[in-house]
């Protein structure tokens, strides 16, 4: 009997390129063989010696696929409300949100970040059952310490804390998705109002399927914390916001993301990534932290949020 094919996407550029290495090679080594898999890499940008080291990674059981985004997304010039992280932009960051438009031949599929390892069986997630709703999620755990982003997520996006999810991890019901035409209501919410913004997708997303997301286990999505004890049973492990091991040291995990990178042809580049990122570097992410949750708390008080515009006049939800 042939396998059942378990279609994964990724969309990067090339900057994230080596990480996006380091989190195939732990997929591909603790998936179940009961699958086939498929793995698309959704990308801008990438040069052809990283196309060439990601594309070497495909075994019999996993194929490697690139594509360029097909879509054109016309956002207008202004770029400040749709920053990653209060000071990073690319549109790769969309990306996710027209899977399901541009892979017709999927109803179920698989989206991840490339800042993640994978310890566990991916299979897992994708036999999660997802009923009618939109997408299957966890809780963003990362924002719950943080009153300002909590404020946020309640008084500008619309959502309890609690049920507030992260993007980077998603399981999406791909024909739910095409029925309620979620990409072209999202171009018509981006284009129309403009929302400003502190997780640009993923405010988008949770906004749009408030009241139509699983909440999933948070195995599938683990995120560092400091002086936290380990978690077990993990499938996912999420290098989320500025908890990066490539570029600090002490991060929760940071011991998983070297031991597969040292299986990859990633490897001296990463370690380069490490040694050279300085302490101005370090001290300009520490600063744009500050800076995210400044500009949470601005946006609660704007005239046009989510949950305004949703109250008002009912149209942000599908």
């Amino acid at each position: 009997m042939e396998k059942t094919l378990i279609p994964i996407f990724f969309t990067i550029d090339d900057g994230y390129a080596p990480y996006l290495g380091v989190a195939i090679k732990s997929l591909i080594d603790n998936a179940s063989k009961d699958y086939r898999y498929r793995i698309h890499i959704i990308q801008e940008g990438l040069t052809d010696k990283y196309k060439g080291y990601l594309a070497d990674m495909a075994t019999d059981d996993c194929e490697i696929e690139f594509c360029e985004m097909r879509r054109e997304l016309d956002i207008g010039s202004d770029f400040d409300g749709h920053k990653l992280r209060a000071d990073y932009f690319t549109l790769t960051i969309y990306y996710r949100l027209f899977i399901p438009e541009m892979f017709p031949e999927y109803d179920k599929v698989i989206y991840i970040d490339s800042d993640v390892v994978v310890p566990g069986d991916i299979s897992e997630l994708y036999k999660e059952e997802l009923g009618d709703n939109l997408v299957g999620a966890c809780t963003d755990t990362s924002i719950l310490h943080i009153p300002p982003l909590v404020e946020y997520t309640r008084e500008a996006v619309g959502m309890k804390p609690g049920e507030y999810c992260n993007s980077g991890i998603l399981l999406m019901n791909a024909k739910k998705m095409r029925e309620v035409k979620m990409d072209e209501h999202f171009l018509e919410l981006l284009n129309k109002y403009q929302f400003d913004t502190v997780a640009p997708d993923q405010d988008y997303l949770n906004a749009m399927c408030n009241g139509k997301i699983k909440h999933l286990s948070d195995r599938y999505d683990v995120m560092p914390v400091e002086d936290a004890e380990d978690k077990e049973d993990i499938v996912i492990i999420h290098y989320n916001l500025f908890s990066k091991p490539w570029l600090f040291d002490g991060i929760q995990y940071g011991d998983v993301f070297w031991k597969y990178a040292k299986e990859t042809a990633f490897y001296e580049d990463l370690q380069d990534i490490k040694n050279n990122y300085t302490d101005e570097q370090k001290a300009h992410d520490m600063a744009s932290m500050e800076n995210l949750v400044t500009r949470a708390a601005m946006i609660t008080g704007q005239d046009v949020t989510f949950k305004k515009v949703q109250e008002e006049e009912g149209v942000v939800r599908l």
